[in-house]
């Protein structure tokens, strides 16, 4: 398998996933702005859309988009325990809080990486993410994670997108079991892992 990705981008979320299974991956940058990956191939090759995550698997095929990589990353390695069994009430749960975390947050941190983006246009945005940090920080009210005692691929995928608040300078004190949630998700061996490769940690 291979990886592309761009440190600190939602491929963080699968190389997370990847190193908690403990399936070896190969990783490949990519430079986001040139299209080029590391080894000087057109990633629009590759990936048409020009956006990471993207998954080679060994079959040759390619995979993208974050929530579907973690559940595909999670299925491989079931014994991990990083997505309940498919078909089951609790996988439903799950698909449903990977899609709140890419529409939702995901999306809602999007506008805000634009430098040209218009100061009343940012307002609104971090207004109505607002609401979204404060509906996730509810939700985590007497959890160690997500959906409850265990780590799953949500986390990775939420962990790594309330890591962009620190870049962006959005103080996440008003909801104060984000901040408690983001470290012990950050402290996990394999998480740290992942930020030490991605030249991150």
């Amino acid at each position: 398998m291979k990886l592309y990705y761009f440190p600190g981008a939602c491929s963080l979320a699968p190389h997370m996933a990847l190193r908690e299974a403990g399936l070896n991956v190969e990783l490949e940058k990519v430079d986001l702005a040139s299209k080029k990956t590391e080894t000087g191939v057109d990633f629009t090759t590759i990936n048409p859309k020009g956006s990471v995550p993207c998954l080679r698997l060994d079959n040759g095929e390619y995979l993208t988009e974050c929530a579907v990589l973690l559940q595909w990353i999670a299925d491989q390695k079931p014994s991990s325990g990083l997505a309940p069994a498919a078909g089951t009430p609790e996988r439903y749960r799950l698909m449903e809080t990977l899609n709140f975390i890419a529409t939702e947050l995901h999306k809602g941190f999007g506008p805000l990486f634009n430098p040209a983006l218009p100061d009343a246009a940012r307002k609104i945005a971090l207004e109505n993410l607002q609401g979204r940090l404060g509906y996730i920080n509810q939700q985590l009210a007497g959890k160690q994670f997500l959906m409850g005692s265990g780590f799953t691929v949500a986390d990775c995928y939420l962990a790594t997108v309330l890591g962009w608040a620190g870049f962006l300078k959005i103080d996440l004190s008003p909801w104060p079991n984000l901040g408690a949630y983001l470290g012990r998700v950050m402290a996990r061996p394999a998480v740290q892992a992942t930020m030490k490769a991605e030249g991150l940690g």
